[in-house]
């Protein structure tokens, strides 16, 4: 008893150094997975994206070596060398061995910059077997190595040059991280979104794992103009080419482009300081109300909206746009470690004054593109009446329903949302196994039957005449589209229950589909699930085990030692959920202390909303182009 209360001022423990960073990588890069494995490289590449802000560098070179390390080189100043002052070391050390250590916090260095922790090298050095940097000024090449965070060689000559800027090799910690495999295309798209956001600045990235080196060079000198092009590449664009809008005040900088496409979908990207804000904040609100204001003035004006016509509302005008907005400021003010929210309140009334301005001036000498686009906010306009009197109708319905419950639900008992769960499931039959196999105090049954509307080609009137997504929606008990709200929700777990089949993979994808476009609070707060049910059982004579996919089953044989030729051994496929016994759909796929579950979360809101657009959307041929680039990852198709 004395030991488990012993606690005195030997058990305060200091980590010098790196060692935090070490001890605890979540903190400083979301995890050692492959998302922060990729963060390390972002961490390096943002740090010469600065220089190239602050007008010292316009080329950028990524390399992918072939052992998995990185290579990063710029054409900046160069991290300075000379002896720092308070630490006297030399400063590119300081750099990369001191956290918070950095040009950016107000020494006049860096006027804009995303990175404002003065983490980044430092923690890169940390979590890496080891980092070499090349610096390249005043006449010479400076080289110093570090090893797993500690400096191991002394800031040295190695050459001299006319040339300036910073060389980084480094090569992540297989002591820290669950993967050392870089994804070439993970990194592709983010350099590709630094290229748009960063105007006429190259980056290179090269990849030299395969027999054959593979080159990409990103340089866009439309910046924003071509990255909302290049959004709408598979969309049919209303109007050419995207609306540019530009302004500044003080040290602040706005810049939009937007452009309208025949969709029903809304895709606003905010960026400050090159970083994405997944959230919004005050720039997001300062435009949407700029928006809203503008387009209903020229409505009034021009008698697209008559005495008494109710006023164009927010989701009306934003109807089928797609817009980048990225504002640069000297001192952002972010919501969260994250950085996914802006909070600087100067920034809105920039960019409402901004937006103001310019749109009103672009719709005045544009006439026959704002007819267009006024059109189509008409037609939305309508459908949102539509759809308010179908959810009005849904709601009387309801009240005189006294369950107003779907009748195929089966509820759980306890009601406190955060104890719940929701199993959405495949078929009716399936449905009865899950509802047998279930914990009816925790879990409640939802079965669905048949194929139900595709939203991606739908507006949300159409949703609401759905018979098959109108018991999701009055199961959630949330609201859907804009009124949807995340306090609300009846169960903190949503979770697909499908065959692992064709038609169970394509019930799976309209679930996301909808989710994802009228529900989307549900991924953002980590509320959505995938159930994975096993494929196989294996048993032998009394003995069986289940497995979840190929490499799993063969290696639990291996293990247990069994003989395929045994007449005792035998593999069974579930085919679909329904062939299950119910017990067995308990065990292995619904009791939280035996299953497997996939949860659903948005690592890229552009990649999504791209893949979803592609697999769901009018247009076949970026479907076409999707499936022959993905078809060589397919394991298993409708076994």
């Amino acid at each position: 008893m004395d030991k488990v209360n012993h606690y005195n001022e030997n058990d305060i423990q200091v980590l010098e150094g790196l060692e935090a960073v070490r001890k605890r990588p979540g903190m400083y890069i979301g995890s050692t997975s492959s998302r922060g494995l990729h963060h390390l490289v972002y961490e390096i590449v943002d740090n010469s994206v600065d220089e190239s802000l602050a007008g010292r560098c316009d080329k950028i070179k990524v390399i992918i070596n072939s052992d998995n390390s990185i290579t990063v080189e710029d054409n900046g100043a160069g991290i300075p060398v000379g002896i720092h002052k308070q630490m006297g070391i030399p400063t590119v050390e300081v750099v990369h061995t001191v956290l918070h250590a950095g040009g950016k916090f107000g020494g006049g260095g860096y006027q804009v910059s995303g990175g404002l922790h003065g983490v980044g090298a430092s923690v890169v050095n940390a979590l890496s077997e080891y980092l070499e940097v090349e610096v390249s000024r005043d006449g010479h090449i400076y080289y110093q190595r570090y090893e797993r965070g500690k400096t191991v060689s002394e800031l040295k000559i190695i050459g001299d040059t006319e040339a300036t800027g910073t060389k980084t090799t480094f090569k992540p910690d297989g002591e820290i991280f669950e993967t050392l495999v870089f994804d070439h295309d993970v990194l592709l798209n983010r350099f590709r979104e630094m290229a748009f956001l960063n105007k006429g600045v190259r980056i290179i990235l090269i990849d030299n794992r395969e027999e054959q080196p593979e080159e990409t060079d990103l340089c866009y000198e439309g910046g924003i103009v071509s990255y909302v092009e290049y959004l709408n590449r598979k969309e049919n664009a209303l109007h050419q080419p995207p609306i540019y809008i530009y302004g500044e005040k003080d040290k602040s900088v706005v810049e939009i482009a937007m452009q309208y496409n025949d969709s029903y979908v809304e895709n606003i990207y905010c960026y400050a300081n090159n970083i994405i804000n997944n959230e919004g904040g005050t720039h997001l609100t300062g435009f949407r109300s700029a928006l809203t204001k503008v387009f209903n003035d020229y409505a009034r004006k021009y008698n697209y909206l008559k005495d008494n016509d109710k006023n164009l509302a927010g989701e009306d005008v934003r109807e089928g746009l797609t817009a980048i907005i990225s504002v640069k400021l000297e001192n952002p003010q972010f919501e969260g470690q994250t950085k996914e929210k802006l909070g600087n309140s100067d920034i809105r009334t920039l960019v409402e004054t901004v937006v103001g301005e310019k749109l009103e001036s672009f719709l005045e000498e544009n006439p026959q593109i704002s007819k267009v686009i006024f059109d189509k906010c008409l037609t939305a306009a309508r459908a949102r009446e539509a759809a308010k009197k179908a959810r009005e109708m849904t709601r009387k319905k309801s009240a005189l329903d006294a369950t107003s419950l779907p009748g195929k639900l089966s509820d759980c008992t306890e009601s406190d949302p955060s104890l719940c769960e929701i199993f959405i499931v495949e078929g009716d039959s399936a449905g009865g196994s899950a509802k047998m196999g279930r914990e009816r105090e925790t879990q409640a049954i939802l079965p669905l039957w048949g194929k139900m509307l595709n939203v991606e080609k739908s507006r949300i009137d159409k949703v609401y005449g759905n018979d098959k997504l109108m018991p999701v929606i009055t199961a959630l008990g949330a609201g859907v589209g804009p009124e949807f709200d995340v306090e609300k929700l009846r169960y903190h777990k949503v979770i697909i229950m499908a065959d692992a089949d064709v038609d169970g993979s394509h019930i799976r994808m309209l679930l996301l589909t909808f989710f994802y476009r009228y529900m989307k609070p549900l991924i953002d707060h980590g509320y959505l699930y995938i159930a994975q049910p096993p494929l196989y059982k294996v048993e032998k004579g009394k003995e069986f085990f289940y497995a979840f996919d190929d490499a799993e089953l063969n290696k639990k044989i291996e293990e247990k030692g069994w003989s395929k030729q045994d007449k005792k051994f035998s593999i069974s496929r579930f085919k679909g959920l329904g062939e299950m016994q119910p017990a067995e759909l308990g065990a292995t796929t619904m009791n939280p202390l035996t299953r497997k579950m996939l949860k659903v979360h948005l690592e890229d809101a552009v990649i999504a909303n791209e893949i979803f657009s592609d697999l769901m959307g009018e247009k076949v041929e970026p479907r076409k182009e999707f499936i022959h680039a993905n078809a060589r990852f397919v394991e298993n198709l409708d076994i």
